[in-house]
């Protein structure tokens, strides 16, 4: 497949030192407001990238569910590929591509399980059938068709008819802990303005890279 030779040019806004909330979190808050303001679709879509035992990458898409001073949060069955591989390798680098805004924030950290109370007290929070979902599906697991997963659904919505849908063992929430936070707007002649925040003896350092 070709693609024609699209030459975009950003412009709609800079980043400069100056204009940094002092905490990567607080920058974060700001510009993700900003994205719901501006009616990004989904905006806490992010790509999570994970890297398994064999030393391979992989990607995919969540929802954050979660910000604060010890992280950014997100959910999933454990016994998931994404799951399997943090277990292994509990680092990781999250992704959010506000491309109509020009903007995109990447963050890297160590990841760890969110306490089973929180993970208990956010899938309550899910719609019921969200629950019962995660207690149907096997996530990553290969089946022999649609017809499987809906008959596994079938039967689960029918066991816990009438009565609360308890948390499954296999299924909670993951931290990430960030050690980097870029912040990428996009400017004119590629000359992009990428400012990161980084760990340094407990306190946050900011620096500029090269677009």
């Amino acid at each position: 497949m070709a693609l024609s030779d699209m030459r975009k040019d950003y412009g709609i806004a800079g980043l400069l030192e100056k204009d940094l909330e002092k905490n990567p979190i607080r920058q974060f808050e700001k510009w993700f407001q900003e994205a719901e303001a501006a009616k990004i679709t989904e905006p806490n879509a992010m790509t999570l990238a994970t890297v398994g035992r064999d030393g391979r990458p992989a990607e995919r898409s969540v929802l954050l569910k979660g910000c604060d001073g010890r992280g950014f949060v997100f959910y999933t069955n454990y016994e998931s590929r994404k799951g399997r591989e943090l277990d292994i390798q509990p680092q990781a680098t999250l992704l959010f591509p506000w491309v109509a805004m020009e903007r995109q924030v990447t963050v890297e950290g160590v990841v760890t399980r969110v306490a089973r109370e929180e993970a208990e007290a956010y899938f309550h929070s899910r719609p019921r059938t969200s629950q019962l979902a995660a207690w149907a599906s096997p996530q990553s697991t290969p089946v022999a068709g649609r017809a499987v997963i809906e008959e596994s659904f079938r039967v689960v919505d029918k066991k816990y008819e009438g009565r609360e849908v308890p948390l499954p063992p296999q299924w909670g929430g993951f931290r990430l802990a960030p050690e980097t936070v870029e912040f990428w707007q996009g400017r004119r002649s590629r000359l992009h303005d990428r400012l990161r925040f980084r760990r340094e003896a407990g306190d946050w350092v900011v620096e500029r890279l090269a677009p």
